[in-house]
């Protein structure tokens, strides 16, 4: 992924008030995060962890989408598939997702969801940058996983505009 700048990120959301846009925190470590590595920029606001960010760089620009998920509560046993990297994890590094539509069906409080790796780092995981604790099931090369992984987010973003 190409790096982005802040102001850049900030005006790419879609789904998000001016003050939702103004309250977000970027990133930590903004100027060091590993661009090259990324298919998308995902993150968890620090301030408020129940709130999440995806921005994607598309043919169309760059578009961003503020998510939310619940509390985990007890923890929970087994494992569990992100729906964006195909990434097995422990049911707790796996959440629900809820990102508001944009427009009019997102102000009339419209959502879609999806499950995602808790710390929103699924281009960490598809290239193998990040360790696992559940074993996995997919023996694909990491550059076939990211271009699934750029399809299932292309097709999440298409549903949050639709």
């Amino acid at each position: 992924m190409e790096p982005l700048s802040a102001d850049e990120i900030r005006r790419s959301f879609v789904n998000s008030s001016k003050s939702q846009i103004k309250a977000m925190t970027l990133p930590p470590r903004f100027t060091e995060l590993p661009w090259e590595s990324l298919d998308y920029l995902g993150w968890r606001d620090p301030k408020a962890p129940n709130r999440g960010y995806l921005v994607v760089r598309r043919e169309a620009g760059v578009t961003g989408i503020a998510v939310n998920t619940q509390a985990s509560g007890a923890p929970r046993r087994g494992a569990g598939l992100c729906d964006l990297c195909n990434t097995a994890h422990h049911l707790t590094d796996v959440a629900l997702f809820a990102a508001r539509r944009a427009g009019t069906a997102g102000r009339a409080g419209n959502t879609v969801g999806t499950y995602i790796c808790a710390d929103l780092a699924c281009s960490l995981y598809v290239r193998g940058l990040r360790e696992l604790d559940v074993p996995q099931g997919e023996t694909a090369d990491p550059e076939v996983r990211a271009e699934r992984l750029a399809t299932r987010l292309e097709g999440f973003v298409n549903r949050v505009l639709a």
